[in-house]
């Protein structure tokens, strides 16, 4: 990929999504020189990144030489009343605003932001860190179907891209894939606590929770089974799986458990955003 420009891009927070996603941005092409980050500390491990590429990293950026193709927001919500206004007056009336933050709905951003401005809210995942991430965006009415595109592109740096028409729908994503590999992970120190519990060793139990679900989801992307057609082939009628998952499919089991999870996710999602 090489990313043509027509301005700088102008980085807000290079934290763990904003970082992640630069440095993506940077193996996969985009020039250095055309990357400007505003960040009083970035991580240590981003801070070298930077240092290494020669990319201009400032507390506050008050001005330009020209006005940025991209602003890309990646600040915790806490703060984005606060920093958002000062970059909407380095935007120009061909600027993308792509914001990654969560918890900041497209209207709070237009109230922020000067009016006509074109912006797309996106929710990335933390395996965009390793390029295996999957994003949902939306965009409001200013932008333009090259905005759109030029947004897919940055967007596709860190995996997969789905683009839904009602912003509303972004609530239940977070909860299904922003929060959903903290639940693989639970998931994994579950699995080997069990293990644990049933007699292995505990180095022994780790290391195989997590080579199965690394491996289950490998084998999972690469079949054209659904999910639930690859569970049923490992399941024997009377076998042990199906000891298992008469347990996790019972009352108050695994759908019970994530249902009611999602749905926690997503309340608290729209509390936040108000």
């Amino acid at each position: 990929m090489s990313l043509s420009l027509q301005g700088p891009l102008l980085l807000a927070g290079a934290g763990k999504m904003g970082g992640a996603m630069l440095a993506r941005l940077l193996e996969r092409g985009l020039d250095p020189r055309h990357v400007i980050v505003q960040d009083p500390e970035p991580p240590t491990d981003i801070a070298d990144l930077l240092a290494d590429r020669s990319i201009d990293v400032l507390p506050f950026v008050d001005e330009l030489s020209s006005a940025p193709a991209v602003i890309l927001i990646a600040v915790k919500p806490q703060i984005m009343d606060a920093v958002v206004p000062p970059l909407g007056r380095l935007a120009g009336p061909e600027t993308l605003v792509l914001s990654i933050a969560a918890g900041r709905h497209i209207a709070r951003l237009e109230a922020l932001l000067p009016e006509g401005a074109a912006i797309v809210r996106a929710m990335p995942n933390a395996p965009a860190a390793v390029g295996r991430g999957v994003t949902v965006a939306v965009a409001n009415s200013q932008v333009t179907p090259v905005q759109k595109a030029l947004a897919g592109d940055l967007l596709e740096a860190v995996g997969e891209v789905m683009w839904v028409k009602d912003e509303a729908l972004l609530d239940p994503v977070t909860a299904v894939s922003g929060s959903g590999p903290a639940y693989v992970f639970l998931l994994v120190e579950c699995l080997a606590e069990a293990g644990r519990a049933a007699g292995l060793d505990a180095a022994l139990a780790d290391e195989l929770a997590r080579a199965t679900v690394t491996g289950s989801a490998a084998l999972l992307e690469q079949s054209d089974l659904s999910a639930a057609e690859l569970r049923q082939r490992v399941t024997s009628p009377g076998g042990t799986t199906a000891a298992a998952l008469e347990v996790l499919g019972g009352p108050g089991g695994l759908q019970e458990l994530l249902t009611a999870a999602v749905a926690a996710a997503t309340k608290r999602g729209r509390e936040l955003a108000k």
